[in-house]
């Protein structure tokens, strides 16, 4: 499912706590997001239509719950990524960093320490 990344912005609220109203909603992004209620209720909109939340009543208002999963959506982000910036491969991706010096210290203790588990796993 293709989200953007404003709608990413408000899956973020949802995915923190749900479910909840458009008022919580707007009340979180507001503190956050220079965005007006009518664009929040737009987003909230597409989401649904998307399938990615689902609305129930409450009385009056609705009740927005996240349908799509966090992990799922962080998954297919990162593999698109990979695929369209690196041919599908992490190799590239690491190395890019590290040329670039965005790997910290402690970035490499953690690559190393995964890559051990993965060689121990196997």
């Amino acid at each position: 499912m293709q989200i953007s990344d404003a709608e990413s912005i408000v899956m973020e609220v949802l995915w923190q706590r749900s479910p909840r109203n458009a008022e919580e909603v707007i009340a979180d992004l507001s503190r956050e997001q220079d965005w007006q209620e009518p664009t929040i209720k737009t987003l909230l909109n597409r989401l649904l239509k998307k399938g990615a939340i689902r609305a129930e009543k409450d009385g009056r208002r609705y009740r927005y719950s996240a349908v799509l999963k966090r992990d799922d959506w962080v998954n297919s982000q990162s593999r698109t990524l990979l695929d369209r910036l690196f041919g599908g491969q992490v190799a590239p991706l690491v190395a890019h960093f590290s040329e670039n010096g965005k790997l910290s210290k402690k970035d490499i203790a953690e690559l190393k320490r995964l890559i051990e588990g993965l060689d121990n796993e196997r």
